[in-house]
């Protein structure tokens, strides 16, 4: 009777401890998910903000047929900022401190490059 009962207990010790194991094991795989997951989402986070602001731009600076307003400069300038990328804030700056037209289409072009570069897929 006793042997019966050791060799249930340990039937049962086993049985726990592989699941205990197994569930150890995709805990981990879960968490490996998840950081990937945040990551990607922060890709996709990055990419839409770089988009909106490219979108933005090309609508109220490229097609602009009057001169820029306060309240447009403002949003562009939030919306760069926002991106918080370093590279495209210079190249924002560049552009805004364009003295002539041909300067401010290069850095216009240089700007949307930029922009197109680091759109992540």
């Amino acid at each position: 009777m006793l042997n019966k009962k050791m060799v249930l207990m340990l039937i049962v010790i086993l049985l726990l401890f592989f699941v205990n194991i197994f569930i150890g094991y995709k805990y981990f795989v879960l968490q490996k998910k998840i950081e990937n997951t945040k990551i990607i989402l922060k890709t996709q986070q990055t990419n839409k903000k770089i988009l909106e602001f490219t979108k933005f731009f090309i609508e109220k600076v490229l097609k602009a047929k009057t001169e820029i307003n306060f309240e447009t400069r403002l949003k562009l300038e939030s919306l760069v900022q926002d991106l918080n990328n370093k590279e495209i804030l210079i190249q924002w700056q560049k552009f805004l401190e364009s003295k002539t037209e041909t300067e401010a289409q290069n850095n216009t072009n240089d700007l949307l490059k930029i922009l197109i570069e680091k759109i992540n897929l």
